[in-house]
């Protein structure tokens, strides 16, 4: 990776004051408000739940909270940079190349540095990007008429050939890339004059513009030309608002305001994406200043409690982005159903997003969000119900032994803070019903690519937008989407839901394709190859200084090219 040039800010979290000092930011300590609302938001989780790994969790984010007051009553305010934007992430984006990354962090970056065809609006429905229109003579074409007059963030015109060679790069292989199956449907794609592209596709697919937004995939330069020089995982040069400037990994990715970009320019001049794991180290930093912005990366107790502080602010959106757990269906144990189905019945989601979630979410049971045009609010669902769940697991052959334990699982999570927590009340609930849960927090790349491979039986994650489009069923479910094609990681088979899956994608009645995606849920729902939690609300936690803040369903960081400082130079054109 490039380490870059643009050197990280001066802070020290791990910073600890004098020796003269001590005693007397400690008395200071006890009175901070934020150190209180942190200590009483999670009392207040312990007694309403009688969990008692909370005890343990409360008392490390009590230690958290007074390292907070300690540090932040010693190094006072942060002065903020002029027409920057510090922007709080949990971990480094895996792959900037458009066509490669899957994680969140590198597809909300690439959505900024690049764009596609199409984009989809707040309503999820397609409009223009780099295409200002496209036709459809039938089920099997699709033709793209290009916008004049785009740039590379070089300078470089953009052409019909930089469109042909980002698809042909993914579907000859040159490229390995998990997104292959989502594409495999192109049969080619061809050029016939510098504005217009046009597609075959092998079979209808009724989900083909879904897959060419923005965000699902970008349009990189093609060989030949100076932007096409560049290594696009290493120096990222799209056409988007914003520019890459430079990556330190493991700290920081800086992007500044593109000035060739087509669209309404940006009104900040740069953002610079810090990487800070830890979520008390986040919000340490937003108190301080030193931070600007933190997107859906905080405890609800440590929201609520910045959001009362003096020049701090929660904007709060409702979100279609859905947390999971996910189960290797390959695993002796978790591979029955009836296991998959009890472990659902032993998850109380009313209770976490009542208590640990501070009501910041809605309980799911679908991948799907409520108000998709396909979501069926008629499939199987299971309340929290631990007899029901001890029956089952009976019923599977797996009886308690003389300590009360069934079973061991261990749950992979990354060491973002809501995951964590996560597993230690999964881990309190499901030892009610005999099941003795290991949790193994993991470095998020390391984390990732554990999952790939299959190296976990269970681990938890969350859908962002993706899930926002049925087809999502088929990505990650379908038995030819396991890695490195797709993203069935847990590899589930079910030949009954694969002809379902495949007879839906090419349907082109909106009335019957919604009838197939009715059964499609039906089976997921009994088969329980993930255990949906919640659809979380998107919420950011700023500074005051950072203005305009608008937020769409499906999350992301496209609300940083309309967002205004006070400070901000103004825009150059």
């Amino acid at each position: 990776m490039n380490t870059g040039t643009v050197k990280r800010p001066s802070l020290d979290p791990d910073a600890r004051p004098n020796k003269d000092n001590r005693q007397q930011m400690l008395r200071s300590a006890q009175h901070d408000n934020f150190f209180v609302r942190l200590a009483e938001g999670y009392g207040r989780f312990r007694r309403a739940t009688a969990w008692h790994a909370e005890r343990r969790l409360l008392g490390m984010l009590c230690a958290c909270a007074a390292t907070i007051c300690l540090v932040s009553c010693g190094a006072g305010q942060a002065k903020p940079q002029p027409g920057t934007v510090v922007f709080a992430i949990e971990s480094t984006p895996v792959n900037l190349d458009p066509r490669i990354g899957t994680d969140a962090q590198s597809e909300y970056l690439d959505g900024l540095m690049f764009d596609s065809l199409v984009q989809r609006n707040d309503a999820m429905e397609m409009v223009p990007d780099l295409a200002e229109s496209w036709q459809t003579p039938d089920p099997l074409t699709y033709i793209f008429h290009l916008r004049p007059g785009v740039r590379f963030q070089d300078g470089q015109p953009l052409t019909s050939a930089d469109v042909v060679y980002t698809f042909d790069s993914i579907l000859s292989g040159a490229v390995k890339t998990p997104k292959l199956g989502s594409f495999s449907i192109i049969q080619s794609v061809t050029a016939p004059d510098p504005a217009t592209v046009i597609f075959h596709l092998r079979r209808p697919y009724e989900s083909f513009l879904w897959d060419m937004a923005r965000g699902a995939i970008g349009i990189v330069p093609r060989p030949g030309t100076p932007a096409g020089a560049y290594d696009p995982a290493e120096h990222p040069i799209g056409t988007g608002p914003f520019r890459f400037v430079s990556e330190v990994p493991g700290e920081e990715v800086v992007l500044e305001r593109n000035p060739y970009y087509f669209g309404a320019e940006p009104k900040i001049q740069r953002v610079i994406f810090r990487v800070i794991p830890d979520a008390t180290t986040r919000a340490l930093e937003l108190r301080k200043g030193s931070v600007d912005v933190a997107m859906n990366s905080l405890t609800p107790d440590m929201v609520d409690a910045l959001g009362k502080m003096r020049g701090i602010r929660v904007t709060n959106e409702p979100g279609t982005i859905v947390r999971y757990v996910a189960y290797n269906c390959a695993d002796p144990i978790l591979r029955h159903a009836r296991v998959r189905r009890a472990l659902a019945y032993a998850t109380d989601r009313q209770q976490i997003v009542r208590y640990l979630l501070r009501g910041q979410a809605r309980v799911a049971h679908n991948l799907l969000p409520p108000g998709n045009w396909a979501y069926d609010e008629n499939i199987p669902q299971y309340p929290f119900d631990p007899a029901r769940a001890d029956r089952l697991l009976d019923e599977a052959g797996l009886p308690r032994g003389p300590n009360g334990i069934r079973f061991h699982l261990t749950l992979k999570t990354s060491t973002e803070e809501t995951s964590r927590l996560l597993g230690a009340v999964l881990q309190q609930q499901w030892k009610r019903v005999g099941v003795a849960l290991t949790l193994h927090s993991l470095e998020f790349g390391t984390f990732y690519a554990d999952i790939t491979r299959g190296q976990f039986q269970l681990y938890t994650l969350r859908w962002i937008g993706a899930n926002n489009d049925p087809d999502i069923f088929y990505f990650v479910f379908d038995s030819k989407e396991i890695p490195p094609e797709g993203a069935n990681r847990g590899r589930y088979t079910n030949p009954a839901l694969d002809r379902l899956l495949e007879e839906a994608r090419v349907e082109p009645s909106r009335a019957r394709r919604m009838a197939l995606y009715v059964q499609v849920q039906d089976i997921i729902a009994r088969d329980q190859p993930y255990l949906t939690l919640w659809y979380r609300n998107n919420v950011v936690v700023h500074r005051a200084r950072v203005e305009d803040i608008h937020i769409g369903p499906a999350g992301g960081y496209d609300f940083l090219t309309s967002v205004a400082l006070g400070d901000a130079p103004p825009a150059s054109r």
